[in-house]
């Protein structure tokens, strides 16, 4: 691998977002590498590219959210890879935390942070689902369990507490492609549930290194217009629990969607 860590931003038409994005990752407390890649090729995606020195990596046919993902891991050369969505920033010690913990631990599958969600421009204030992400996130910071299959799932069984654009990935442990999933909501959790069962560590950080945006037109809001967030959350908690603690469950997640209506 050529480089230690490279952030893959997804560029997907021109959104208003993809500089502050940009900006956040190659203006990082430690050296990293930064490629851009797109299936919707466009002078305003090559405009930023070139304005920052950034590489671009053009994927051929019809825009999709898995086959994107995995060009962009495909094409990090590197040990570790953040596949960065267009819509996020990152905290400048991203790059420099995720390094401290790859001296301690060779092992590592996947590391993430905690992150702060950003609606209209505007951080929004700590709420009480915030909370228990984070209680579920707590064992992946212990080193003596956040190796163990049960530890990592622990983390997923009552929902994803695991923000898919923190995420980065050890290429070297677990090839290519990474997402094999037929889930376009989902696609983020079933992916972890399935690294959860491999060999390697889940790392997290529980410092807010990740800004995660959210409006109107993100994926998350599309999904659950039509229905799709529901009918793969349910697959996904049907892969954790036995069906009547699925239906009990979802009782109570669907409670959380407001949180996400913008």
């Amino acid at each position: 691998m050529k480089h230690f860590h490279t952030f893959a931003v997804c560029a997907y038409k021109d959104s208003p977002y993809l500089e502050a994005c940009i900006r956040s990752v190659t203006g990082q407390s430690c050296r990293t590498s930064v490629i851009l890649c797109t299936s919707t090729p466009s002078p305003y995606i090559h405009g930023l590219a070139a304005k920052y020195g950034i590489p671009v990596y053009v994927r051929e046919g019809e825009s999709d959210i898995q086959a994107d993902w995995n060009f962009a891991f495909e094409m990090a050369d590197a040990r570790f890879v953040t596949i960065a969505h267009q819509d996020d920033m990152y905290g400048r010690d991203y790059v420099k935390t995720l390094e401290a913990y790859a001296k301690r631990f060779d092992d590592i599958t996947m590391f993430t942070t905690d992150y702060t969600t950003v609606r209209d421009h505007e951080l929004v204030p700590g709420e009480r689902l915030v909370l228990v992400k984070r209680l579920l996130r707590l064992p992946l910071m212990l080193p003596e369990l956040n190796h163990l299959t049960f530890v990592k799932k622990s983390a997923l069984r009552f929902g994803n507490s695991i923000c898919c654009p923190a995420c980065t990935y050890q290429k070297e442990r677990l090839g290519q492609p990474l997402f094999a999933s037929d889930c376009k909501f989902a696609l983020d959790w079933d992916t972890l549930i399935t690294l959860a069962e491999k060999p390697g560590r889940f790392i997290c950080a529980e410092r807010p290194l990740v800004f995660h945006r959210l409006h109107k037109d993100a994926a998350t809001n599309t999904c659950m217009k039509d229905s799709r967030r529901y009918r793969e959350e349910v697959r996904m908690f049907g892969r954790l629990w036995p069906e009547p603690v699925v239906r009990l469950l979802m009782k109570f997640y669907q409670k959380a969607y407001e949180s996400y209506e913008v």
